[in-house]
């Protein structure tokens, strides 16, 4: 396996979160997304959508995060990332779709870029639209493990798992952006034992080859 990634991209950190918690090491490439080499011919030949993550593997190319996670889950089933039971592997899907659907895209460098440099919107409001969605996300997300007594330490139950691989990279990003984050505690709870794990230590930004300040 091959996977094509860039520090700092969320989607290509929940990944990284996966491959290591079922211990996987693939082959590391980087896709530096901030000098537009997802557009150059080489990558897009690779992934036409211009995205990161990709996965390389058996001769084909995988995209989109959770796709590639599930991929993970079907191929190396343990130790497994979404619950036995249907109706908790639903409740664990939809807290992952929370953040890749709804708070991720909304926030999304490509985004970002359109609202300022295509629509003539300021820094300022840049940076308020993003922080308003991901507060509209996150209250959500907070209210509904908060009050599901299957959220244990962390998003499902005492087992790290997807719902987790997506909420810390999604945090990590609200850090950045200086979100406020005090109206949520459980989220920050979770997010606290999961960055204690070395499966999430080493996926983070900054332990990354081509991490950058």
């Amino acid at each position: 396996m091959k996977l094509y990634g860039y520090f700092r991209s969320s989607a290509a950190y929940r990944v990284r979160i996966a491959l290591n918690l079922k211990g996987l090491k693939p082959e590391m490439a980087f896709v530096h997304l901030r000098h537009g080499v997802q557009g150059q011919p080489e990558f897009t030949a690779l992934n036409p959508e211009k995205l990161v993550p990709a996965l390389a593997v058996d001769g084909q190319v995988l995209s989109q995060s959770l796709a590639i996670i599930e991929y993970l889950e079907e191929t190396h089933p343990t130790p497994a990332l979404l619950p036995a039971d249907p109706l908790d592997r639903a409740r664990v899907r939809a807290l992952a779709l929370a953040v890749a659907c709804d708070i991720h895209p909304l926030d999304n460098l490509r985004v970002l870029k359109h609202l300022k440099n295509a629509m003539g919107h300021s820094q300022e409001e840049v940076d308020s639209w993003y922080r308003h969605w991901i507060a509209v996300g996150l209250s959500g997300l907070e209210a509904r493990l908060a009050g599901d007594p299957r959220t244990g330490r962390f998003c499902h139950g005492d087992t790290p798992g997807l719902a987790d691989a997506l909420l810390v990279p999604q945090l990590y990003n609200a850090r950045r952006m200086d979100c406020p984050l005090d109206g949520f505690p459980t989220l920050l709870r979770i997010d606290s034992a999961c960055r204690d794990l070395p499966a999430f230590i080493a996926a983070a930004p900054e332990n990354q080859p081509d991490a950058e300040a």
